[in-house]
């Protein structure tokens, strides 16, 4: 028996394959940086972003995808593949370019799923339009909260607010696009009933999966300033193991779990040290379920275990 409900377990079962995700770089930026939020970004992030940076190396995001499909192919065989919009903000334009984009995923090779990294506000009725017209079988929106907590979101310089989120995610939901939550473990002035609360939030949000992350400090960043002041101190690996497996027995068993913890760039960390152990961290997380007898949603109240019913947008 698994204990959590993991994204490869989902497409196996869905797809009958292996379904393998394409990182893309569509050459956007981040109203939190280019000054429609503001020049600062969000405390946590490098200059670089998430993602590959070939844009900038002006390879077409069709070469992009063909790049890694062929290394893939090799290396497991017949499998389909996600393309993934992952770099930055990937609705932070017009929507004629936002077609644009997508229009020059259509018709990739062994494509069966589409997932777009984005900001809740970042979204309307006319770009989740275009996106829920992508020919695909199924759609993801990378959609990034970190917390339902407004002084977290705040102080991390996130430049949204909770009820952002929310509303994408219904207005996501009516179209039948699946929304995967970004959260961040360890954020400053957080402890463990904050966490769990953003975890109850996501609960009662028409959301269909979530990515853990663990908050590390990379160079060149606010929060290296704030942590080389003795500021903020991260949390120990035995902490974010406790932290994660308390929130995956208190989440809707249906929800997808997509990630446990995050991938800092080669050169990129400063701390905490275990952060770049990905293998020990999800041992770790697996070993602590199975040994305690838990799983996804074994600390939920019965009464919600289901699908919420609430979509008001």
């Amino acid at each position: 028996m698994h204990p959590y409900l993991s994204l490869s377990r989902y497409w196996k079962k869905k797809f009958g394959t292996r379904i393998q995700r394409i990182p893309l770089d569509a050459g956007l930026s981040c109203p939190n940086r280019d000054g429609t939020i503001s020049y600062k970004g969000c405390i946590f992030c490098n200059e670089q972003g998430s993602g590959t940076g070939l844009q900038r190396n002006s390879v077409s995001l069709k070469d992009q995808y063909n790049l890694f499909r062929k290394k893939l192919l090799q290396k497991y065989g017949p499998i389909r593949f996600a393309a993934y919009l992952q770099s930055f903000t990937n609705t932070h334009c017009d929507s004629d370019r936002l077609q644009d984009i997508l229009d020059q995923l259509k018709e990739l090779p062994d494509l069966d799923v589409l997932c777009i990294g984005t900001r809740p506000d970042c979204l309307d009725k006319e770009k989740l339009r275009i996106i829920a017209s992508f020919p695909c079988r199924e759609i993801w929106l990378d959609l990034g909260l970190q917390s339902s907590k407004e002084t977290t979101l705040r102080f991390i310089n996130r430049g949204h607010l909770a009820e952002d989120f929310s509303r994408a995610c219904h207005l996501a939901h009516q179209l039948d696009i699946k929304v995967c939550a970004h959260v961040i473990a360890g954020l400053p002035e957080e402890d463990l009933k904050d966490f769990l609360e953003t975890i109850a939030f996501l609960n009662n949000l028409p959301v269909n999966g979530i990515k853990f992350h663990n908050l590390y400090v990379c160079k060149k960043t606010e929060l290296a300033r704030i942590w080389s002041k003795k500021e903020y101190t991260p949390l120990t690996l035995d902490q974010y193991v406790s932290w994660i497996v308390r929130a995956i027995c208190f989440l809707r068993p249906d929800l997808v779990i997509h990630r446990l913890t995050g991938d800092p760039a080669k050169g990129e960390l400063l701390a905490p040290d275990w952060a770049v152990q990905k293998n020990l961290i999800l041992n770790k997380i697996n070993q602590s379920m199975v040994r305690d007898g838990l799983w996804q949603g074994s600390l939920l109240p019965v009464s919600q275990l289901g699908w919420p019913v609430t979509d008001q947008p």
